[in-house]
């Protein structure tokens, strides 16, 4: 397999500029591009149809199987063979990936949609990337950001997200208040003082679900948008759920009302 080039220094100006995409949110924002680390994330990437625009491939995975497919849908895309010992150097992973992809950072579009999911102040990226994977699962595809979320397409996030992220429309940088005020359906906040159960609400309509900030949850000023505030029963000692588990329920608990209505 012949590769564009073969890149054997860690001074190398891509792999100094791929250190910064990997390392800084204003990096990617600034160039409207995101990294893609793993034969699964790049695989998402192009069953959506995004271009990717370079490859740097981990030179102890030239011959292997999932890259030789990949390799096949990415004939016109420059490629570098890099030496696993440069490639630790750019990442945060206790082992290089297999590839390392470049791509452009992908637009949302809204359209008309019977539910959404509105994150207020979200910082971890592990919750992040788990919510993004639930809502692709539950089928829930517009999600906006508020403009103290972690960098959606962060590293961390992508990997957690095992490729959510190309399911979904996500808008970034949002102002939650204005998005609610223009909501046509139900708009809910999970709160621990609601005085409404989850369980009461007909969900099963147009629906937008606002899940807030780790430590101070929902903030006020979204809090006001939302028609009602809704708590999560738990009959149970723990003093509250994380923020990425208390969406999975919510999102199924649509689920099930979805298909039982259907019945």
């Amino acid at each position: 397999m012949t590769f564009n080039k073969i890149i054997t220094s860690p001074a190398n100006d891509e792999i100094k500029s791929l250190a910064r995409l990997l390392d800084h949110a204003r990096e990617r924002r600034k160039q409207q591009k995101l990294v893609l680390e793993g034969f699964h994330l790049l695989q998402a990437a192009l069953d959506a149809g995004l271009r990717i625009d370079a490859v740097y491939v981990n030179e102890a995975a030239q011959i292997h199987p999932e890259w030789l497919a990949l390799h096949a849908r990415l004939q016109d895309t420059p490629s570098a063979l890099v030496s696993t010992s440069i490639l630790a150097k750019v990442t945060a992973l206790a082992s290089p990936s297999e590839v390392l992809a470049i791509c452009g950072r992908p637009q949302g579009h809204a359209t008309v949609a019977p539910a959404a999911v509105m994150l207020d102040d979200i910082q971890d990226p592990g919750n992040m990337g788990t919510i993004l994977r639930c809502a692709a699962a539950a089928n829930v595809r517009q999600v906006y950001l508020s403009k103290g979320c972690v960098d959606v397409y962060s590293p961390k996030v992508l990997r957690a997200g095992m490729g959510a992220h190309f399911a979904l429309q996500l808008h970034e940088q949002q102002d939650l208040p204005a998005v609610l005020a223009c909501w046509p359906g139900l708009r809910l906040a999970t709160h621990l003082e609601g005085s409404v159960s989850l369980y009461s609400e007909d969900i099963s309509g147009n629906v937008a679900f606002v899940f807030g900030n780790e430590g101070n949850g929902v903030s006020a000023a979204v809090l006001a948008a939302c028609d009602r505030r809704v708590r999560i029963p738990m009959p149970g000692d723990a003093e509250s759920l994380n923020v990425a588990m208390a969406a999975t329920v919510c999102l199924f608990e649509r689920v099930r009302q979805c298909e039982t209505h259907a019945v």
